[in-house]
């Protein structure tokens, strides 16, 4: 029987949407793909699964609970309420910054041109890494890298501290295709994962989580 029969597991999937007025936003190109085939691969395995997903036109998967969010702070308050949990994964493409007030409005076009005022949105992965009570046993992060790619994943697994971090370079045709290419990255293991189709390393990562827990 999997190790993952019955394990909490929550990921965060797709983009988030910061609003600047009722009609524009920041985001980024994250479909979401990749944090849903992660998802179903877990509940094929037996998970208990919570999808936090930020805006996709992606079906939910099978066997998967999906919870939609829009923005960093909803997205992170809804991970903090679906703790406890054995594991967390942050496959999201969280936008880093918003801004700093919403208009009630749509802002109209500036002649001279405008300038927009942003703040930082929270780190989610980090602030789930570092909880003190309720931590997961298993916290994996994403490193969506367009250069440099293994020395900025490690660097970023310590920075946050997450245990495990998924490197994977960005640059071409990753965001928004179907294939991906990555490195599993932990504190004293690294796996490379050859380009194949998203749902493979999904799979992927679904054995190597069950191999970890079996382990325990």
């Amino acid at each position: 029987m999997s190790a993952l029969q019955g394990k909490s597991i929550v990921v965060t999937a797709g983009p988030t949407i910061e609003p600047i007025d009722p009609v524009r936003f920041l985001s980024n190109r994250s479909s979401g793909k990749q944090g849903y085939l992660i998802a179903e691969a877990l509940a094929a395995g037996g998970a208990n699964v919570r999808l936090i997903s930020g805006p996709t036109c992606l079906p939910c998967p099978n066997g998967v609970e999906r919870i939609d969010v829009e923005t960093a702070l909803d997205m992170l308050a809804a991970v903090e309420t679906a703790l406890p949990a054995d594991a967390f994964i942050a496959v999201a493409a969280v936008a880093d910054w918003r801004p700093a007030s919403k208009q009630a409005r749509k802002a109209e076009k500036a002649a001279q041109g405008a300038s927009l005022d942003l703040v930082e949105n929270p780190d989610i992965l980090a602030t789930i890494a570092q909880r003190e009570n309720d931590r997961p046993a298993l916290v994996i992060g994403f490193a969506a890298e367009t250069h440099d790619m293994l020395d900025r994943a490690r660097a970023k697994r310590l920075r946050k501290g997450c245990d495990w971090i998924i490197a994977n370079d960005v640059s071409g045709d990753v965001m928004g295709g179907d294939e991906n290419a990555a490195w599993l990255i932990g504190q004293t293991h690294e796996t490379e994962w050859k380009r194949a189709p998203k749902k493979t390393i999904a799979e992927n990562l679904a054995a190597a989580m069950d191999a970890h827990f079996s382990s325990r």
